[in-house]
């Protein structure tokens, strides 16, 4: 009977240890990401959140109408978007679009409640913050549909991610695509 009990306990334990561990480590990465951020402001350089990543902060995505922000990483591979939305690595030049991906399932969940008008903002290395209006979001088939951010204008912001938001299906072909357009340029740091 005691070995039924302390099994019974330790499986218990055990149980609640993987429950926990996945938005734990989601708190504690979400800390370390801040800090790196932080350190490539102030240093305007690469700085890693913890020394194996693979990724690192490029920018801050708010989106004050929500009451949300975010640290977007560089790439958009699946480590990197665990921890976080991913900013694709050809879209980094002033002269093209920006497109983030993120998961419809964690940080990119509030991009359902956007509207044509939603502000968006993205705070670059340099502490500068862009404004963006959202223009349209709209449902894009991956199968039939490819996004080319070469036909995109300098002055648009795309947030990506998989559609339906409910969906028990990872991944699937489709995805929700958020259209914004650059209002102004904000000179001060703190805006």
């Amino acid at each position: 009977m005691n070995r039924l009990l302390l099994l019974l306990i330790t499986s218990s334990a055990t149980l609640l240890v993987f429950g926990l561990w996945i938005p734990l480590k989601a708190v504690v990465a979400q800390e370390l990401l801040e800090i790196a951020w932080a350190e490539s402001q102030a240093r305007q350089t690469e700085s890693r959140p913890w020394p194996w990543a693979d990724t690192w902060p490029v920018a801050k995505l708010s989106i004050p109408d929500l009451g949300d922000s975010m640290i977007v990483l560089a790439g958009t591979h699946g480590e990197s978007l665990a921890f976080g939305p991913g900013q694709m690595m050809g879209s980094q030049d002033p002269q093209d679009a920006v497109i983030i991906a993120g998961h419809r399932d964690t940080h990119f969940r509030p991009l359902k409640y956007l509207e044509p008008g939603n502000e968006l903002r993205l705070q670059s290395r340099d502490g500068r913050w862009q404004s963006y209006r959202v223009h349209e979001t709209r449902i894009v088939d991956s199968r039939s549909e490819f996004i080319d951010p070469r036909q995109l204008s300098a002055d648009t912001l795309l947030l990506v991610t998989c559609y339906p938001f409910d969906s028990m299906d990872p991944g699937g072909p489709l995805r929700y695509v958020v259209e914004a357009r650059v209002q102004q340029t904000d000179t001060v740091a703190g805006l």
